[in-house]
């Protein structure tokens, strides 16, 4: 019975999904490496507000900075067009928040405009990036997945 398993003709291991080797390929990206550089200056800004700005602003600013690597490693780990679609324009959305986040912190002096410049910095860089790896999609890779978006 489970002896039909070693006979199996389509078997091919150079196909075999590599975990470690899609890690390493997700994290070495420039994008990935963008994001995780504003996730890092987030950190920062977030670790200097006060209490109630912390408790206000913090866990949203954590959030964006989060979801933008976050949905990066998933559109990497796909091919379907629409699925990469969907999480770019997560990151987008959570990238634009997070810069917007930038004003209002410094509409109520909480930092330097210098600490909030580097963020929008580091966001507009990603932005670019971003642009960039958008452009790589393959539209051929669409699948109806019912939602109506992308097709």
């Amino acid at each position: 019975m489970w002896d039909d398993f070693d006979q199996e003709p389509d078997w091919d291991d150079e196909n075999e999904f590599d975990p470690k080797s899609m890690r390493d390929q997700i994290y070495s990206h420039p994008l990935m490496k963008k994001a995780m550089e504003i996730v890092s200056l987030t950190h920062a800004l977030v670790g200097s507000l006060d209490e109630a700005r912390k408790e206000l602003y913090g866990g949203m600013m954590m959030e964006d900075a989060s979801v933008m690597s976050a949905k990066f490693a998933g559109a990497e780990g796909v091919d379907s067009y629409i699925l990469k679609m969907e999480n770019a324009t997560i990151m987008k959305v959570h990238a634009r928040h997070l810069h917007s986040m930038t004003f209002q912190l410094a509409m109520e002096e909480t930092h330097a405009e210098e600490h909030l410049q580097l963020l929008r910095e580091a966001i507009d860089e990603f932005r670019l990036l971003f642009v960039d790896w958008v452009k790589g999609f393959d539209s051929a890779e669409k699948y109806d997945d019912g939602w109506g978006l992308f097709i």
